[in-house]
């Protein structure tokens, strides 16, 4: 059990008695970090969260986004972290299974995933078997159910050997006038329970996931892992969306962490309602369960339906066509109770609320001492450096990892994986781009400005494809916040990000956050990943490569001397020290409002690419470019708009708000004159070498090899 003593002094208290071993169970569970947000309510709330094209804000299973008149989407963000370092493969699985299931509880279609992943270093044959199956788990769930895996990030750091990080986003396409929200707000309806059977599989899932891990969890804790069916959520799917089409449907509500107990209690809650559950009716996968395994079990692919009960027999109907059990399990009550009878028999009695909305937490925070010597480096040279980069594990190529997905399926993707954002066409006009983005590194030397730099490198991405940024979805990864120091990591990463969405108006929209990421005393990097939503017309999206030589290199934004934290850094010297790149809020709407006015006024198509400069700086972001195009580039560094420092610095520091576009020779004066920030022309696509000043001259050729094959060696 994870309730405190004070804990269970409160619901004495509430109660006016001792719970039975069923209710303390149930409040074990919603009393937990992962289902109350007990520790982290009180900071979430400094997110802004409403907007212009705001439909629904957190509070329901994902945020939902208008992107046309007609249409919103829907999106999600959930980790399943604690599952996949116990069992990577069914881990990632039903971390693939629980977002897909919120994107389906609000009545869209799901059109695309991304992950976002962080294991150890793959010298180490842990780190490789976690990673490996992992990504199999992802692979055979999503291109089983038919939704493609479009993006992601992985990032390998000795940190993570013991807590890898599995961070899954999804969108689905609704039309408006069909949104369905989680709640149960009319007296006599029913609770249809539909899907998978229930089992015993992921019981106490949610406590498991709300405490430090062990190195006897691999064997202790694997019952709390659940076990997924892509099939089963295959028909799941179709069932639901036929039913929410043919049918009027009140509520509908995914069952996840905290199985039944969680599910039931929050849709009559959010209504000021209570729920009648009878136990025996329940579709069972196991002989003799108790009622204690039934109403915490995590079993997955399974919904529930809040319905008029003259609209039974009609979804009954419809689950059996997909051979889909179902049954009605409850009703709505206006008691404001969770009542679960057996047999007629009340053998649990709790106030809704109690459940649904337990008491916060206050934790102390208190910033870290830093006392460590900070260690100068001798700079290797320009080639070298920048080969050791592209040839690292966080740098190279992760088309290992992508081409295990199907991210063509259902034929929408633009954009596939390797771009700065993925790029899902929505009609003949408009598409939508999707991204991840996280820098654990520099959050773990300032946790506001690496939170807020989180942010601002998913906004690039997103403006980088042509689109203007409409929401940020979250996963915040941290340790033990009931460490003071811990605390105050979240507490001043979620102040960076507010503030840079605030001044962006991309309001957070919905999250998740995942504390107790440490295994005895070793604590994760912090590590917010963010994902963001963008909207485009067809005709402003642009991808990273090189078109055609000639084409000038304009660098917008200025650079400033911020190599500390860099990829540089913690590659060729394995260091990670000093300050982080400092996010310039003001710069960063500038720069990017840059890229999207020249993108609207470009009818003629003279920006040819565009690329965001972030992990690796200038260095690395035009060596990708000249990578994915095959054709090389001469380039004057010293050109660039920058501090007083050396070019090799120039090169390599992670400064924000920088983009590296190019454009056509003739219409270079009229675009210079259009940046509303500060720019130059730094060079032109040109030939098969990438020249920079008397720094390095590298055939293309070269580049391509230290970037591709790196992780398929390992994987070999």
């Amino acid at each position: 059990m994870a309730l405190t003593d004070s804990e269970m002094d409160f619901i004495r208290e509430k109660l006016g008695r001792e719970p039975n071993s069923l209710e303390h169970g149930m409040l074990d569970i919603m009393f937990s970090e992962h289902c109350s947000y007990k520790s982290s309510r009180p900071v979430l709330g400094l997110f802004p969260t409403e907007g212009e094209n705001i439909i629904m804000g957190p509070g329901d299973d994902a945020g939902v986004v208008s992107i046309t008149d007609e249409l919103a989407l829907t999106v999600g963000i959930e980790s399943h972290n604690h599952p996949s370092a116990i069992e990577p493969y069914g881990g990632a699985g039903t971390g693939i299974g629980g977002i897909l299931r919120d994107i389906i509880s609000m009545g869209a279609m799901p059109i695309a995933l991304l992950d976002s992943l962080r294991f150890g270093p793959l010298e180490d044959q842990k780190s490789c078997y976690l990673f490996e199956h992992v990504v199999k788990g992802i692979s055979d769930y999503g291109n089983r159910v038919g939704i493609p895996t479009v993006g992601g990030e992985v990032e390998f750091d000795e940190n993570f050997r013991s807590n890898p990080l599995v961070n899954v986003m999804c969108a689905g396409i609704v039309p408006k006038k069909d949104l369905v929200k989680g709640i149960a707000p009319n007296v006599g309806d029913v609770f249809l329970l539909m899907g998978g059977r229930t089992g015993r599989d992921g019981i106490h899932g949610v406590t498991f996931a709300s405490e430090e891990l062990t190195t006897a969890s691999e064997i202790e804790d694997r019952p709390a892992v659940q076990i997924g069916d892509p099939f089963t959520k295959k028909k799941v799917l179709e069932a639901s969306l036929e039913i929410m089409e043919k049918l009027p449907v009140t509520g509908v509500k995914d069952l996840g962490g905290g199985g039944l107990t969680c599910c039931i209690s929050e849709l009559a809650d959010k209504c000021g309602n209570g729920a009648l559950v009878e136990l025996t009716k329940i579709p069972l996968r196991e002989e003799g369960m108790t009622p204690y395994e039934i109403m915490l079990s995590e079993s997955q692919e399974r919904m529930v339906f809040v319905i008029n009960p003259a609209q039974t027999d009609a979804v009954l109907e419809i689950c059996e066509k997909y051979e889909l059990p179902a049954a009605v399990i409850g009703e709505v009550t206006n008691t404001k109770l969770m009542v679960v009878e057996e047999e007629g028999e009340i053998i649990a009695d709790l106030p809704a609320n109690l459940l649904a909305d337990p008491p916060t937490v206050e934790r102390e925070a208190i910033a870290p001492v830093k006392n460590e010597e900070y260690v100068e480096v001798e700079h290797p040279s320009t080639e070298e450096a920048l080969l050791k980069l592209l040839s690292s594990q966080n740098m190279a190529s992760k088309r290992w990892v992508y081409r295990q997905y199907d991210h063509e399926v259902q034929i929408r993707t633009m954009v596939k994986p390797g771009d700065d954002a993925a790029v899902l066409r929505v009609d003949d006009e408009k598409a939508v781009a999707l991204t991840t983005d996280c820098n654990s590194i520099h959050t773990k030397l300032d946790p506001y400005h690496g939170g807020a730099g989180s942010v601002a490198e998913a906004i690039r991405n997103v403006v980088s494809m042509g689109a203007e940024p409409l929401c940020v979805v979250d996963c915040l990864n941290f340790g033990n916040p009931e460490k003071p120091e811990v605390f105050w990591q979240f507490r001043e990463c979620v102040k960076g990000m507010s503030d840079i969405a605030g001044k962006f108006k991309t309001p957070v929209i919905s999250g998740n956050v995942s504390f107790y990421n440490e295994t005895e005393g070793i604590t994760v990097n912090p590590s917010p990943v963010v994902g963001v939503v963008g909207v485009a017309n067809i005709g402003d999206v642009r991808t990273m490569d090189f078109k055609e030589e000639g084409d000038q290199i304009i660098v917008i934004g200025w650079t400033y001397n911020e190599l500390d934290g860099s990829e540089y850094q913690r590659t060729v010297h394995g260091l990670v020290q000093g300050s982080a790149p400092q996010i310039r809020i003001d710069d960063e709407i500038q720069s990017a409002h840059s890229i999207l006015d020249l993108l609207k006024d470009d009818v003629e198509g003279n920006i040819t690419a565009i690329h965001d400069c972030s992990a690796g700086g200038i260095a690395i972001a035009l060596s990708e470019m000249a990578i994915k195009s095959g054709l090389g580039a001469s380039v004057d560094i010293s050109l660039a708009p920058r501090e007083d420092m050396s070019e090799f610095e120039t090169l390599l520091s992670e400064s924000h708000a920088r983009y590296i576009i190019t454009v056509k020779n003739n219409a270079v004066d009229a675009i210079l004159e259009k940046i509303d920030a500060p720019c130059s022309v730094i060079g032109e696509v040109k030939g098969n070498e990438l020249i920079i000043d008397e720094l390095a001259q590298l055939k293309v050729e070269k580049l391509q090899e230290a970037y591709n094959g790196v992780i398929e060696k390992f994987m070999a």
